[in-house]
């Protein structure tokens, strides 16, 4: 996620402790079991100063995971050259790999499919970006190769999170690279 205009140092220092302690609250309970109260306690913020920054626990989980989504489009093009059809860029098992520490956070905001709030997030930051590098390219079909791109990536992770599908890390992300590199060669 990018935010439009430079943003108030104070208020970005501000919205980093309330996702840290969002993350750490996450990491001892469900996030259903979070209470604001909790959350502005460990980071040393007022309720009032939450609900400036974030209308609700969701939102500020949502942001707090944003920069999976940041993560996941980076490993996604974490390529030079020609890529293996086979094998994924290392950098994309390694972010399978990273979403085990709050795994359950990330479930809950992804849900089976590529929904849920997180999945928005990462289906609107995934297209965008392979959008213009389609369109860079020149390549046919930019808009809907983009859109394919980032619901197949979208929906794999969501189902991958929730056990519908098996595998390693380096298992899932091979064999979701080669739909993607499959999807970029069909247009």
């Amino acid at each position: 996620m990018t935010r439009a205009a430079p943003e108030d140092p104070r208020a970005a220092r501000t919205r980093a402790r309330l996702r840290a302690a969002l993350l750490a609250e996450c990491a001892e309970r469900p996030l259903e079991e979070v209470s604001v109260a909790a959350l502005v306690r460990r980071a040393g913020a007022g309720r009032a100063t939450f609900y400036v920054h974030y209308t609700d626990l969701e939102d500020l989980a949502v942001d707090a995971c944003a920069d999976v989504v940041r993560e996941a489009v980076e490993a996604l093009h974490a390529w030079q050259g020609r890529p293996d059809p086979v094998r994924a860029p290392a950098a994309l098992p390694e972010f399978f790999a990273s979403l085990t520490p709050h795994l359950a956070l990330y479930r809950r905001l992804l849900t089976p499919g590529g929904g849920g709030p997180l999945g928005l997030v990462l289906h609107r930051d995934l297209r965008a970006y392979s959008l213009r590098e389609r369109e860079r390219a020149g390549a046919a079909d930019a808009a809907l190769v983009a859109s394919a791109v980032a619901a197949t990536f979208a929906g794999v992770l969501g189902d991958w999170l929730h056990g519908l599908l098996a595998g390693t890390p380096r298992q899932i992300a091979d064999e979701v690279w080669q739909l993607l590199v499959a999807l970029h060669a069909s247009r």
